[in-house]
């Protein structure tokens, strides 16, 4: 298979996910077979059972893991989260990675996922080894095992991917508890994920654990929908006055190309899956700075700070005049 080598994982030219020949279609195998062949393809990251694949339930010893267990659950559509321009490695690493960042933002460790399909007999099995093997390769760099799962048929041109992942934690980091005072921090770059970033984004897991752990982050999120919105679900009825954002190219590359600012990108766009959290307002700021630049090369940004308390929540940025202004626009909605 022709492609490129990224984080150890082989991507092919993106193809499409169905195919006219039946003999190259899922509809060519059983049931029975293609679980087989999936197993094949997710390789040492699929335990046997009980411990994964093959029994109605993966089996489970929780003895001398941490204290809490994490679930979340997230998914990809074929023509909403990826198309043609996204190979089919790329997008069964989305599909993992979203769920990771997941469990990054409570501060936990990944441990054992499942995965369901709803897919159209056209589906192409070449294409479909692809998308397996782009999700055991990130589930094999941060030790996740695949125990389960199902299949089911779906209409002509329908392909969608459910994948549930559980962790552990000692310290979950809730998205409430934020104050007045508090200051507010994300990790790495905004906007412009369309042009690449939504499916080859870097999960902040041990980012994530460490915030946690060292008990740093007061609360904390993924930006998943823009930071417009995110803001919101974290902070609550408070007024929050944001001075600096960590703008990505990709973001000043869209804005020549669609129009709007690069802050509005920033601020919008979403599928960043960067971490957006508070630090109480008596830590110290410039120590957990040098802490962080001790432990990670993974850039970090003091964005600004709560305020006040307001009736809703008011994101508020810096206009021309360095006055302070409500920003209006929010981030991604799904409906």
């Amino acid at each position: 298979m022709n492609g490129i080598v990224f984080a150890n994982l082989m991507i092919s030219e993106p193809f499409s996910p169905f195919t006219d020949a039946c003999e190259a279609s899922v509809r060519s195998l059983s049931e029975t077979r293609l679980i087989e062949s999936i197993q094949q393809w997710l390789g040492p990251v699929c335990p046997v059972s009980p411990g994964g694949i093959g029994d109605d339930c993966a089996v489970t010893d929780l003895t001398g893991e941490h204290r809490y267990l994490l679930t979340t659950v997230d998914g990809v559509a074929w023509g909403e989260h990826f198309d043609h321009t996204v190979s089919p490695e790329l997008a069964g690493r989305k599909l993992i990675a979203r769920n990771l960042s997941d469990i990054a933002s409570m501060g936990g460790i990944p441990r054992r996922a499942v995965v369901s399909l709803w897919m159209c007999a056209e589906v192409s099995l070449a294409w479909l080894e692809a998308f397996y093997r782009g999700i055991a390769a990130l589930a094999q760099v941060h030790g996740v095992s695949i125990v389960g799962g199902d299949i089911s048929r779906a209409p002509a041109g329908v392909f969608i991917a459910d994948l549930c992942l559980q962790g552990m934690c000692e310290r979950p980091v809730q998205r409430k508890g934020v104050g007045i005072g508090d200051t507010l921090w994300v990790t790495g770059e905004l906007g412009g994920s369309i042009l690449g970033h939504h499916a080859r984004f870097e999960p902040r897991i041990a980012e994530g654990r460490w915030l946690s752990e060292t008990g740093w982050a007061k609360a904390m999120m993924d930006v998943s929908d823009g930071l417009a919105k995110d803001l919101a679900s974290l902070v609550g009825n408070f007024r929050v006055e944001v001075e600096t954002l960590p703008i990505s190219e990709a973001a000043i590359q869209l804005a020549d190309q669609r129009g709007g600012s690069a802050r509005e990108h920033a601020l919008c766009d979403g599928e960043d899956y960067e971490l957006v959290f508070a630090l109480d307002r008596d830590s110290e700021c410039e120590a957990f700075s040098a802490a962080w630049a001790e432990r990670f090369t993974t850039p970090l940004t003091c964005m600004g700070s709560v305020v006040e308390r307001a009736g809703n929540f008011m994101l508020c940025v810096k206009d021309e005049t360095g006055a302070w202004q409500p920003f209006g626009k929010q981030g991604y909605e799904h409906f």
